[in-house]
């Protein structure tokens, strides 16, 4: 009996102890719950994207799109719920995989040709050049860029030759590679750039590439200045970071020499009296 009088007071101490601390628990979890559970319901909407990466141009087929919901709240202006209402439809933009289509991303339904006709300003015309990988920046130049035109020729009137820029802030409509024959008859691949000009620009760019030697300089898309130069000649470049030519040194008695004065006499005989004359030059 002593035993379980000792066992008592230990046991009633545990289960207060035990009591005491899930009470506190529940009280303090109840002090740390919001005090009100709002719950956010939004409606989801389907909105037409594009199922790949599409550029410019591109005649829309239903294959190229697909559906992704939206909130309701994050619905972009001008977006399409009818994949229907799409097809046949060019995009004036390059888009990415999964890039909701908008109204603003789409020429007008009137036109119905793709391509880079699709996509040129009014009043501006597409011209193409040949090229190769110096004059693209190793495939740095894509669609979308804007380049500056360098032409190297030989100026029709000093028969030197000229470097010069000629055209400034020129969009870049299409880059590709076409397949045409060298100088052996074997087919070798030849870089075709097609910029958008206006129609006095087109005159330059069509003579600068005819009748000289085109060179792309990539731009900034933020630049919008205007450079103005006089060209490049080889005396010019040629005179690039040299120095003054010194004077040549003159030694002091080179300096201190002079050339001696001739002396001519003249004898003058005038009767019986004879007088002579010195002459200096």
């Amino acid at each position: 009996m002593g035993k379980y009088k000792a066992i008592i007071p230990i046991a009633l101490a545990l289960v207060i102890a035990l009591s005491g601390s899930f009470f506190l628990y529940k009280w303090l979890e109840a002090q740390t719950m919001p005090k009100e559970v709002v719950k956010v319901e939004s409606e989801a909407v389907p909105v037409a994207v594009t199922a790949a990466d599409l550029a410019w141009g591109t005649k829309l087929k239903k294959e190229m799109l697909k559906m992704t919901p939206y909130l309701k709240e994050s619905l972009p202006k001008g977006y399409f719920t009818d994949l229907g209402s799409l097809e046949g439809r060019v995009l004036i933009t390059p888009l990415k995989q999964n890039e909701a289509i908008t109204d603003s991303k789409l020429a007008p339904e009137s036109v119905t040709m793709g391509g880079v006709s699709a996509i040129l300003k009014p009043g501006k015309r597409a011209v193409a050049v040949k090229g190769d990988k110096v004059i693209g920046i190793s495939g740095f130049i894509q669609p979308g860029n804007l380049v500056d035109v360098l032409v190297t020729l030989t100026h029709p009137r000093t028969k030197t030759e000229v470097s010069k820029l000629v055209l400034e802030k020129i969009p870049v409509l299409a880059t590709g590679t076409e397949i045409q024959e060298n100088a052996k008859g074997d087919p070798a691949p030849v870089d075709v750039y097609t910029l958008e000009v206006t129609p006095k620009e087109g005159e330059k760019l069509a003579l600068a590439a005819t009748r000289g030697k085109l060179q792309f300089a990539l731009r900034n898309i933020t630049d919008t200045g205007t450079v103005l130069t006089k060209g490049a000649t080889i005396p010019q470049l040629l005179a690039s970071l040299r120095g003054v030519d010194p004077k040549p040194k003159v030694s002091a008695k080179t300096r201190k020499w002079r050339p001696r004065r001739a002396t001519l006499t003249v004898e003058i005989i005038k009767g019986n009296k004879v007088s002579k004359k010195k002459f200096k030059f």
